[in-house]
């Protein structure tokens, strides 16, 4: 539970904070979709009687109702394949009906139903078996260590009811764990399921503080996890970086995706990059792009060290003068910032500390 209020009980049942998500600590609300009809009261009840519940690290299930008066935050009893699990409800009412549609799951298809709301002992005991995971996680380690095998455990999930334990791993290739798992079921007692997650759904189970100083996106809100290429930062005129370019999962970080669409969409008015201006006094190539300010700067072959500045509107009229089958006179004819300006600021610059000590002696 995220706050102290979700601890108290009543008879043995835990009370639940009932804040509907609006929880003082921030814990309760991750992972979860904003009920925007939360504080907007209502004499209509809730018809629709399939709930969403949330899990260990995100993990989401959708369950019937049949006759429970539920709320959100709510730790609820739920079905499973074989006993039973725990977990908390995030969602009820008519939008869960959109995150259904919105995830593929039919309404009438078959799922588990909510069972009961679990005594003070199931509690304890789910509880025991949270604690218990880091250190089943150290052994289940220390197993496929010694077998050889080239993976690694991320994260353990007990079942509610002790029956079953999750392993989560990641591999770089296929993994033959046979002999781990009779391994795992005479160390543990119980039955052992296997499940590859790749990188990235590592990171989000896992969380941490990325290099923006925030909770990783992908642990936090992002959902979907969607490919990063390197063209990405080639697009946003990025230093290609590995060690700045890479998140916490080693993968290009996520948010190189955020303000992709608009620089392809600022892209679309400047030339492509092999464009190259014929000019009397030689050809010039592109050497910077400003999206921002909308402006390039060109240099000729035979002098690098010497940039000169456009905007969108005098490149075009250079690149129209070389397709009309002319050569531009020189780049100077064109270029924003004059020779004489040049060294005008030059000049300035040198006498910019001269001006500072006549100013104070003045005084």
């Amino acid at each position: 539970m995220g706050c102290n209020s979700c601890n108290n009980s009543t008879n043995g049942l835990p009370k639940g904070c009932n804040n509907n998500g609006n929880c003082a600590s921030g814990t309760c609300g991750t992972f979860t979709v904003f009920d925007w009809l939360a504080d907007i009261s209502s004499s209509i009840p809730e018809t629709f009687k399939i709930v969403e519940v949330r899990f260990k690290n995100g993990r989401k299930g959708y369950f019937r109702n049949n006759d429970l008066i539920v709320s959100k935050g709510n730790p609820i009893i739920t079905e499973s394949t074989k006993g039973y699990d725990i977990g908390e409800i995030t969602l009820t009412g008519e939008l869960v009906k959109n995150q259904l549609n919105k995830k593929g799951i039919n309404i009438d298809d078959e799922l588990f139903s909510l069972l009961r709301y679990p005594n003070e002992s199931e509690i304890n005991k789910w509880q025991d078996l949270i604690n218990k995971e880091s250190k089943v996680q150290i052994k289940a380690r220390k197993i496929a260590i010694e077998l050889g095998l080239k993976m690694k455990i991320s994260d353990v999930e007990f079942q509610a009811d002790g029956t079953k334990v999750t392993f989560y791993y990641t591999a770089e290739g296929r993994v033959d764990f046979r002999e781990l798992i009779k391994r795992y079921a005479a160390e543990f007692k119980t039955r052992i399921e296997m499940k590859q997650v790749g990188l990235r759904e590592e990171a989000s189970r896992l969380g941490g503080i990325g290099s923006c100083g925030r909770e990783l996106c992908c642990s936090t809100w992002l959902n979907d996890l969607r490919k990063v290429n390197i063209s990405s930062a080639r697009y946003q005129k990025l230093s290609i970086n590995p060690q700045k370019l890479a998140g916490q999962c080693g993968k290009l970080k996520c948010c190189l995706n955020y303000e992709l669409d608009t620089y392809i969409d600022a892209l679309k008015d400047f030339p492509k990059k092999d464009v190259k201006i014929k000019t009397a006094k030689g050809d010039a190539i592109l050497q910077k792009t400003d999206i921002f300010k909308k402006r390039v700067w060109y240099a000729y072959k035979d002098n690098f060290m010497e940039w000169f500045e456009f905007d969108i509107n005098g490149l075009n009229k250079m690149i129209n003068i070389n397709k009309s089958g002319k050569q531009v006179t020189a780049l100077e004819d064109y270029s924003l910032v004059r020779e004489d300006e040049i060294s005008k600021k030059t000049e300035d610059s040198i006498n910019r500390f001269d001006r500072k000590k006549m100013k104070k002696n003045a005084r």
